[in-house]
């Protein structure tokens, strides 16, 4: 029986706070940090989360990398007996109204963008965001000689060369590969820094010279030379109805919106396979598990235009599944795709956002599964109550828990943001302990879930058209009960009202 219901077991992480390393890249909090992990390791958890920042590990200069602060944590986490997910983080934290530290990409690369500001992601009206690098550079070696592929491929490389006790010792078993802003596979359309308000409709972000002249180039191989990025898709903190572009029967649903929302998508699926493919042959039979992460944009989900999803890359829509692509492209990885917030209920979010996580959720959830993927999620604000942790297990386990075997659908892991001395104490701690043994199904912590195998090699380079084959037809999510069947009983119950709406840019 025990056998079992050990199918049923959903792994939980914590992230570690942002500022575990400080901005000088030194770990000065280790009596804190020892204290802090023991306490994870007495709730029952499985692991931790840690951003590893390019800003800091590679600040000093071109492959001048210094990892001894993440060393020490990395053997504190060992010592704790804890697993570790290491996000490759190549954003910028800070910046944003929840962000408590400031971590910039790296100086040197700064400079690069001071004689050439096309570097970074751009709007139309000409701002640029330094929090991540276009991808319109991936393949340009502006860097040193460097492209910014390279670079990232280099940095992986030495993390793995420095790492690799870490990584045989089995502590290792997650490299999120970051691929744009607060590590999201997204474009930057958002930004709180640049005055985005929760719920505007965001803004295309490629006007940048390197991928303005791409458009250009394939609108003119596509037989329409004349076609130009839109003009007509508004400002951030618009509403849909406001644009040319998203309103009823806009621009949008026309030959030339369709191309180039086609096109905006598409790059952005192109670049997580070229970096995941170069992040593969670094890791190469190595036991850890690539993943990427996908960002949570469920305002404006309700209404045919879905427009915040398609400003941040995501070409989905009420007959179109804009998911389940970027799922199909990580099938040729290997990798596991990790979804955000997964403890937001409809019921909380306000009317005139036209929000809808729970179906967004269930629509995400259901593509990466479709695609055979190991699917994960976190939740997007910090909540310590149990209506958030009950939607939590309710979409870990969305049929609840088969005693006869594996579940039809589980998530492969949880990770909670993050961990804080408030998590820790009193009724927050007690219920967070309640949360992990539902979320292992009352069976206590065990190790022995899920191994991890030697990562395998990628398969050959799916053509675009495979990929956006698993568009259409949009099929309905697979069915998840309304409430679980392990509920963590309510003691406090209330949510910080004020933090739930829009996420920050460091939320990982």
């Amino acid at each position: 029986m025990a056998g079992n219901m050990l199918a049923n077991y959903v792994q939980v992480y914590v992230m570690l706070p942002l500022d575990v390393v400080s901005v000088d890249n030194k770990f000065e909090k280790g009596d804190e940090t020892r204290a802090q992990l023991k306490k994870l390791t007495e709730a029952g958890v499985d692991g931790v989360m840690i951003d590893v920042w390019w800003g800091l590990v590679e600040g000093k200069g071109p492959k001048a990398y210094d990892w001894s602060a993440y060393k020490q944590v990395f053997d504190l986490v060992h010592e704790a007996g804890l697993k570790l997910q290491a996000i490759m983080s190549f954003h910028q934290c800070g910046g944003n109204v929840v962000d408590i530290v400031n971590i910039p990409i790296p100086q040197w690369v700064r400079d690069v963008g001071a004689t050439d500001p096309d570097i970074f992601y751009t709007n139309r009206g000409g701002t640029r965001n330094i929090e991540y690098l276009t991808l319109g550079v991936d393949d340009q070696p502006l860097f040193h000689g460097r492209t910014a592929v390279q670079m990232y491929a280099d940095y992986m490389t030495s993390f793995r060369e420095n790492m690799k006790k870490f990584l045989d010792a089995g502590t290792i078993v997650d490299i999120e590969v970051g691929l744009g802003p607060a590590g999201e596979m997204r474009y930057p359309s958002y930004p709180q820094s640049q005055g985005w308000v929760f719920p505007g409709v965001g803004e295309f972000i490629c006007y940048d010279k390197y991928l303005e002249a791409d458009f250009k180039a394939a609108a003119a191989k596509a037989g329409h030379p004349e076609w130009e990025l839109p003009d007509d898709a508004g400002e951030y903190n618009d509403t849909p109805e406001k644009t040319q572009f998203f309103k009823d029967n806009g621009t949008y649903l026309t030959e030339k919106g369709k191309f180039f929302l086609s096109w905006y998508s598409n790059k952005l699926i192109k670049h997580g396979d070229k970096v995941l493919d170069e992040a593969n042959k670094v890791f190469l039979g190595c036991r850890v598990q690539l993943a990427i992460k996908i960002s949570g944009i469920h305002w404006w989900y309700r209404v045919p235009n879905h427009a915040a999803e398609l400003t941040a890359g995501y070409y989905n829509l009420d007959d179109r599944d804009g998911y389940r692509t970027i799922a199909r492209m990580l099938t040729r990885h290997h990798a596991s795709m990790n979804f955000t917030c997964a403890e937001m209920r409809d019921s909380e979010q306000s009317e005139e956002a036209k929000s809808a996580p729970e179906e967004l959720v269930q629509q995400v959830l259901s593509a990466g599964w479709r695609e055979g993927l190991h699917v994960a999620c976190e939740n997007a604000l910090g909540r310590f109550d149990a209506t958030a942790y009950n939607t939590i297990l309710r979409n870990a386990r969305p049929k609840g828990i088969n005693k006869n075997g594996p579940p039809e659908h589980k998530l492969f892991g949880f990770t909670y943001l993050r961990l804080s001395n408030e998590l820790l104490e009193g009724q927050n701690y007690a219920t967070f302990q309640t949360f992990v043994e539902k979320m292992h199904a009352n069976l206590g912590h065990d190790p022995s879930v899920d191994p991890v195998a030697p990562l395998e090699r990628s398969k050959p380079e799916m053509p675009i058209e495979m990929i956006l084959k698993a568009a259409q037809p949009k099929l309905e999510p697979f069915p998840f009960d309304k409430n679980t069947d392990l509920p963590v009983k309510d003691h406090t119950d209330v949510g910080d009202e004020s933090t739930r709406g829009s996420r920050g840019t460091c939320e990982n």
